[in-house]
């Protein structure tokens, strides 16, 4: 079993930056992908970026790609999630998953989550 615990949630005014933290523990993490997810009120949740822990190849959502920067520790098995030049759409409960098998598009695939961490950014 693997627990996530994830830090960093906050206010931010739009522009800002953030860096959310997730710390993984109670198994080896070389077979998964990591990812943020993140859900607003009344919206689906969803993946923001994934990274795979062996090779440490990543993705994101369109929404996010040029500003947000998912990273890992292996030595510390956290990953983290930067965000940089954030804004009000951007305000959202973030969570952090793990997909034992590595697989990040389907959503059953995600067996680990974390709590949630509030971010939120005022215009």
């Amino acid at each position: 079993q693997v627990q996530l615990v994830e830090s960093g949630g906050g206010l931010v005014q739009a522009g800002g930056s953030l860096t959310l933290s997730c710390a993984a523990s109670g198994g080896t993490l070389s077979t998964y992908s990591m990812g943020w997810f993140r859900q607003a009120p009344g919206k689906e949740r969803d993946l923001v970026a994934a990274i795979r822990w062996t090779g440490g190849s990543t993705n994101y959502a369109d929404s996010v790609k040029g500003r947000f920067t998912i990273s890992r520790d292996n030595a510390k098995n956290t990953v983290y999630l930067q965000m940089n030049s954030l804004k009000p759409e951007d305000t959202a409960v973030y969570y952090c998953a793990a997909s034992p098998t590595g697989e990040i598009a389907i959503m059953y695939s995600w067996k680990y989550w974390g709590q949630g961490t509030q971010v939120t950014v005022s215009s």
